[in-house]
């Protein structure tokens, strides 16, 4: 499908709508910096209509029989499906990354309505007698209400269903800000929610170009009861404190700082192939994406060889072309901010065994890079590169290696290489993150928890736990 063809205006109440003041905003092609379509922007009055709009909508829904919600959360995993390939060209188009991963994103993002079909039906209570034998105790699980949603730019699809799906299965309305960077999937895939017969209101869409004055609005109206973030950690703490103003409840899903380990007794070919999936996939614009390798020393310089070799093999340029399998990078500033990071640690004493510059445009494109001999307590091993960089450091003492992998105030995720797995399950225990791959570059999937440690976030996504997320405890307390 051309990009023309979502509806570029706001989403409030099943109305299609311009902004209260009548600004569009721009959306890039990053493979070419030149624009692809422009968006209706939405005001906080906007986003307090949406707000409003959702409330009014909520309580229908909450009442409605959770298999009716059930059916209405697998016909809409089934419509994204069978709309694979125009979710696909959105996110190519206006997120960049290559086509075979936008397809894996739309079947992820997909599978997010179907695993949260089958757990609202399952939401649980408990009938209990109190240990006085005076009353019966009554738990039960009602929903949030109205549930304010941000969204990032990396997984225009999947960031938003894997919020929207179980929020929706447990009887909330919600309102979405999405990125300005790639809205256009999201407001395809409210499209695709109104086609498969979801009630007008309970899915509100509303782009801002001032997102601090949007956010203020909503969680400043009566009628919100929760928010869930996805981002940075840095924007994730002014939300916090934010939402504190009004006591809500939050989800947040925030940065990582993923180290790769990598034992002397590791499996080669499979570590370099994990190191590939973790740090390459989706153009490296991955939370979960390795950020740091820690190689032990006997087999440092042959994992960065061939590591090396595999980036050296990497294919970068425009996502639409299939045998691409590095994207371009959101923007300017990106390739700004890996760019200083990289430079940083060559300065430093590092040595770039593979590019290690930016790619000239046209487009945000840069070199798939491997940086060896660097140090732990330089910025690019300390700070989230959202890149195709792998920083190498070698180490011989296991013990002051976990030190070094958790001194960090980030724990999304971490992932571990070697073929004893006692080994592997030790260590694995002591990384300070909420997920481990061990022999394995990916971790996420619907049916597990999806959340991290420390200032990587708070509360999960998926599992049978996400869906909880969206709902609040109530005991009534009777006797018969």
């Amino acid at each position: 499908m051309r990009e023309t063809d979502v509806n570029t205006g706001l989403l409030i109440g099943g109305k299609r709508v311009e902004g209260a003041e009548g600004e569009r905003i721009a959306v890039l092609n990053p493979a070419t910096g030149e624009p692809i379509t422009d968006i209706a922007a939405g005001t906080p009055k906007d986003a307090s209509r949406a707000v409003d709009a959702a409330a009014a909508a909520q309580r229908g829904w909450a009442e409605t029989a959770p298999r009716v919600r059930s059916e209405i959360l697998r016909a809409a995993w089934q419509t994204m499906v069978d709309h694979t390939e125009e979710l696909a060209g959105l996110i190519v188009s206006e997120h960049g990354k290559p086509l075979a991963d936008a397809k894996g994103e739309v079947a992820y993002a997909a599978e997010f309505f179907r695993w949260n079909a089958e757990e609202t039906v399952r939401i649980a209570g408990s009938l209990g007698t109190s240990p006085s034998g005076d009353k019966r105790i009554i738990v039960h699980h009602p929903p949030m209400g109205v549930v304010v949603m941000v969204t990032p730019w990396n997984f225009p699809a999947a960031m938003i269903t894997r919020k929207l799906a179980p929020a929706l299965g447990a009887g909330n309305a919600v309102v979405i800000k999405p990125p300005r960077e790639t809205p256009l999937t999201a407001l395809r895939i409210g499209e695709l929610l109104e086609d498969v017969g979801l009630p007008p209101g309970l899915v509100n869409i509303v782009a801002t170009s001032g997102s601090g004055a949007w956010f203020d609005a909503a969680v400043d109206n009566a009628h919100t009861r929760m928010v869930s973030f996805t981002g940075s950690t840095e924007v994730g703490r002014v939300l916090l404190r934010r939402c504190a103003d009004r006591v809500l409840k939050t989800v947040m899903e925030l940065g990582g700082n993923a180290p790769f380990i990598v034992f002397n007794d590791a499996d080669l070919p499979s570590a370099v192939e994990g190191a590939m999936v973790a740090k390459m996939r989706h153009s490296a614009e991955t939370c979960t994406a390795a950020n740091r390798f820690y190689a032990e020393s006997g087999i440092a310089p042959e994992f960065t060889a061939a590591l090396a070799e595999a980036m050296g093999a990497v294919k970068v340029g425009d996502g639409f072309d299939e045998s691409v399998t590095c994207g371009p990078m959101i923007n300017a500033r990106a390739i700004e901010d890996i760019d200083g990071l990289v430079r940083g640690a060559v300065a430093a004493g590092a040595d770039a065994v593979i590019g290690g510059a930016p790619v000239e445009g046209p487009g945000f494109f840069y070199q798939p890079t491997v940086l060896a001999q660097v140090d732990h307590g330089s910025p690019i091993a300390r700070e989230e590169i959202f890149g195709p960089v792998a920083p190498i450091i070698p180490f011989d003492d296991a013990d002051a290696m976990i030190d070094q992998a958790n001194d960090t105030e980030m724990g999304l995720t971490g992932y571990v290489y070697t073929q004893d797995l006692a080994r592997g399950l030790r260590v694995s225990e002591r990384i300070h993150a909420g997920m481990i791959g061990l022999n394995r570059g990916a971790v996420s999937d619907p049916a597990a928890p999806f959340g991290g440690m420390k200032q990587s976030g708070l509360g999960r996504e998926g599992a049978g736990e996400g869906i909880y997320e969206f709902c609040e405890t109530q005991y009534i307390a009777t006797n018969w």
